[in-house]
């Protein structure tokens, strides 16, 4: 199976259509209604459905699709590093981050490092701890920014210069709005959106394990697909502090939870990871100025 079959088949994936594909490969529809073929008797498995304008992609099509991302990201990593292996200066960097408020503390390190080394570029990638980890154990990423405790046997962590702060996303004319803090009680009956990552491992830590006594009416990997839905009146999320903009125009207004319920965020690589000099050097930077900042105000 060659890695450029694979780019072709990831084409014609996106758009869904082989004439388009074609013109955005160079190549003519014959070519590369050939080269897919040839795929699919290599495979023994058909990944497309044929309709008269458009292709859809067969059960066996999706799961060739996931895995064919997962390895022509690798297999332009693996590029991307021995071409700066030996640039001290330049070289492209992968970080994938959960949401946080605190990831205003690596921007700004890229923001100052980049200044320093202009031939350094960086990829993010967003996602929760479970997908953020996955990419990194397969070497897709270099570094991850995640918000639950690290498993240090597998990784090194860097915890970031401060935590993040619980509380709830409401409408701003609701009953509880007019609260400074929302505890417990308050959201017993409420219908709540959450991440489920956090349903299950920061919320029971806040209420004593008693999580079962409220009504997660849906969960959300992205605080802002929440927020839409508290904007409509269905519902209460809770989230972190400063990720969902609560302005006066919003309609919304956040309250910390009380007692008060805070996350500690880390930036992790793999143990025993080789990396390319800018990333070496552009972890040495990161970890100096965290400790820089712990200690500073914002």
């Amino acid at each position: 199976m060659e890695i450029r079959t694979l780019r072709y088949f990831l084409e014609v994936a996106r758009e869904e259509n082989m004439s388009r594909a074609a013109e955005r490969l160079h190549l003519s529809q014959s070519t590369l209604s050939k080269q897919l073929k040839g795929l699919e008797e290599e495979l023994g498995k058909k990944l497309f459905v044929r309709h008269s304008f458009s292709i859809e992609l067969t059960e066996e099509g999706v799961l060739l699709r996931k895995r064919a991302e997962d390895l022509l990201s690798m297999a332009d990593k693996i590029t991307a590093e021995f071409s700066s292996v030996d640039d001290i200066v330049g070289g492209t960097v992968a970080i994938g981050c959960a949401e946080s408020w605190q990831i205003r503390h690596l921007a700004r390190c890229i923001r100052r490092f980049k200044a320093r080394y202009p031939g350094f570029h960086y990829r993010i990638t967003s996602g929760d701890t479970e997908q953020v980890t996955e990419k990194l154990d397969k070497g897709i990423l270099d570094f991850g920014v995640i918000v639950e405790e690290p498993d240090r046997r597998r990784y090194h962590a860097l915890p970031m210069p401060e935590c993040d702060r619980w509380g709830v996303v409401m409408p701003a004319d609701c009953a509880l709005a007019q609260k400074p803090c929302v505890c417990f009680e308050d959201l017993r009956g409420l219908p709540l959106f959450c991440s489920e990552q956090s349903w299950h491992a920061d919320i029971p830590r806040w209420c004593g394990g008693r999580q079962d006594e409220l009504l997660l009416e849906g969960s959300f990997r992205l605080a802002y697909n929440g927020s839409v839905f508290v904007r409509e009146g269905l519902g209460y999320l809770l989230t972190f502090e400063h990720l969902i903009g609560t302005g006066p125009a919003s309609g919304l207004a956040f309250r910390p939870l009380a007692p008060v319920l805070e996350t500690r965020m880390y930036l992790i690589w793999k143990k025993h990871q080789v990396f390319t000099p800018i990333a070496d050097r552009f972890i040495q930077t990161v970890q100096a100025a965290f400790q820089e900042s712990a200690g500073a105000p914002d």
